[in-house]
């Protein structure tokens, strides 16, 4: 009966103590970034360096690695991407990469749902295998915790950077933005385009820098669509006038976008405005 109760209690204890909770040693992070117009998201777990050596010694030089800890590490495109010249459908992935000390192998494996790098690895599951050279971070700036992160973005493309210790991999991601943008002021335009479509258009082509006796044309349309245009809208005229060589046209609107701004006391479009004028007025 002692021995019955003993184990009991014994058994009571294990189950109080197994409720507790600690941290995990890998923290979990989920990254979710849009560039122009696909979304790219990443799901990982981040060990930290904790005085280890780390790479060719924690993580060996010429095997496979998991790309952090725990669960393998996911990225997902709602678009089709192009990596180094090999287009990406759409689709959630693992990562897996081969570090190595000049270069690392980055991996996008079909199958998402991995615990680690599976043991019946199948080479038909790679959509994306590359090298991408190693940069080393400046001493006494080395990352304590494994990171991922996406930058230099533009509309057409943007940097994943896999960073840990004194090493840096940057991978270029080049997205569909221009294509998906053209289709559809196409078929706008081909219908019965608003003074907003007008606009939205002759932006985006002057922000690509392109186009730009079209985006003239249509901011025009569009301003002489729009009964009352907002000081931030008479910016972009003066700017896409201005882009087209006709400075004196673009001080003119400038300074009426000025007025209107100062109106409604937004500092921002203020000094935006009287220093485009007074860079154009060199001109």
């Amino acid at each position: 009966m002692r021995l019955i109760l003993i184990t009991t209690l014994f058994f009571i204890s294990f189950v109080g103590f197994s409720q507790i909770k600690t941290p995990s040693a890998s923290t979990s992070s989920k990254l979710e970034q849009t560039v122009g117009l696909t979304e790219i998201d990443i799901e990982y777990n981040r060990p930290s360096k904790k005085g280890r050596a780390i790479f060719g010694n924690l993580v060996p030089y010429g095997k496979k690695w998991r790309t952090g800890a725990n669960s393998s590490t996911k990225i997902s495109f709602s678009t089709d991407v192009e990596i180094s010249g090999t287009t990406v459908k759409n689709g959630t992935y693992s990562i897996f990469s081969i570090p190595n000390e000049n270069e690392w192998d980055i991996i996008l494996y079909s199958d998402a749902e991995l615990w680690s790098v599976p043991a019946d690895w199948d080479d038909n599951k790679i959509v994306f295998q590359s090298k991408f050279k190693v940069n080393k971070i400046g001493s006494g700036n080395e990352i304590e915790t494994f990171t991922i992160s996406i930058n230099n973005i533009t509309s057409n493309n943007a940097d994943i950077i896999f960073a840990w210790d004194d090493t840096y991999v940057k991978v270029r991601i080049d997205v569909p933005t221009s294509q998906i943008v053209d289709k559809s002021i196409k078929e706008v335009m081909g219908g019965s385009p608003k003074s907003s479509d007008y606009y939205a258009a002759a932006v985006y082509y002057r922000q690509e820098n392109i186009k730009l006796d079209v985006a003239l044309k249509w901011i025009n349309k569009a301003m002489e669509m729009t009964e009352n245009p907002r000081f931030f809208q008479l910016r972009q005229q003066s700017l896409i006038l201005a882009a087209n060589g006709m400075y004196e046209e673009a001080i003119n609107v400038a300074r009426r976008s000025l007025r209107l701004s100062i109106r409604a006391g937004n500092e921002d479009y203020v000094k935006m405005n009287n220093d485009s004028i007074e860079e154009w007025s060199n001109q």
